[in-house]
């Protein structure tokens, strides 16, 4: 059945929902744009260290692996080939960042290697060039190591896309409820994936505990991008009410999927989403962490902004605290 397009005082002006469609369209092609036009270096492989496994730890030595949630882009100060320190400019990596943050606050010598758009495979492999493989960070001496990554692997950028409305009421690029499209014949496929998400993440951090066997590692999640509650904020996220709650579920079951992949590799998980709960892209331009869908200046959409940073490397340097690290 076709669900007609409602109409009178109640239906949005044509303009906005079209100014929101178009900056939804080009914030989800650069998010999975970025480092894409390098292209994957598939031929460079990572390579583990061989050193002898009585390496002492080096105290403080922290590495930070991850996506662009880690990587911070369009938070100034972005780095670049020529900065101290410097980073592959297609990384669009922050001095602000998380791990910036936290390794100030608390004294440590921060490795940040983190790249927006990196899925587990770009952890193991090169993400173009000039952009070694993640992994390749770690030693056996390393005391430290923070991983933020899953989003990219579960398709975050498409399912953005795919589930914009065009009014509060739908369509959506996939039909008049996303929640339909990604649950056909009553398969939740984004579930599926997440949970796909969760085994590549295990895998990523077995390899992290075989190249830095006597590092304490913290598997970061995500912060909420919609609110816990309630029926969202179109057109700063332009998602139906339905689809609001659906993709809020998307978002538990991947942080989900990571938390379980921390606890089975015996790493500690992160919990972004209980600090971000009132923090979401729903908030106010002066509390929210995470941005809409059109951004403050100096931040990204949908992506953690200066703000979101400060908050994300507060409670991983809790994280750090409650094991001893100060």
């Amino acid at each position: 059945m076709t669900t007609p397009r409602p109409t009178g005082t109640h239906a949005p002006k044509g303009r906005t929902a079209a100014v929101t469609l178009a900056a939804l369209l080009v914030a989800a092609a650069i998010i999975s744009a970025t480092t894409a036009g390098a292209g994957p270096s598939h031929g460079a492989t990572s390579s583990a260290g061989t050193t002898t496994t009585t390496t002492p730890i080096v105290p403080g030595s922290y590495v930070a692996l991850g996506d662009s949630y880690t990587s911070g882009p369009a938070i100034p100060s972005q780095l670049g080939p020529g900065t101290d320190p410097p980073a592959p400019r297609a990384c669009l990596r922050s001095s602000e960042n998380y791990p910036s943050i936290a390794a100030r606050t608390l004294g440590l010598r921060l490795d940040d290697v983190s790249c927006g758009g990196a899925t587990t495979d770009d952890l193991e492999l090169s993400q173009g060039p000039g952009i070694p493989p993640q992994l390749d960070a770690l030693r056996r001496s390393t005391a430290l190591v923070s991983v933020g990554v899953g989003g990219n692997d579960l398709g975050f950028s498409t399912i953005a896309t795919n589930c914009i409305a065009y009014t509060p009421w739908g369509p959506t690029r996939v039909g008049w409820s996303c929640q339909a499209h990604y649950t056909a014949a009553g398969v939740d496929q984004l579930a599926a994936e997440a949970h796909d998400v969760g085994g590549k993440v295990a895998r990523v951090l077995g390899e992290v505990r075989r190249r830095a066997p006597g590092a304490r590692v913290f598997v970061v999640g995500y912060p909420d991008i919609v609110p816990p509650a309630g029926t969202g904020c179109w057109p700063s996220l332009p998602y139906t009410v339905a689809d609001t709650a659906f993709l809020r579920g998307v978002e538990s079951e991947l942080n989900s999927a990571l938390a379980a992949a921390a606890a089975a590799a015996g790493d500690h998980y992160v919990d972004l989403a209980t600090a971000s709960a009132s923090h979401t892209a729903c908030a106010s331009d002066d509390t929210r962490w995470v941005e809409p869908i059109v951004p403050s200046p100096g931040a990204y959409p949908l992506h953690l902004d200066a703000t979101g940073m400060a908050g994300t490397a507060g409670v991983l340097e809790g994280a750090m605290g409650r094991v001893g690290v100060r």
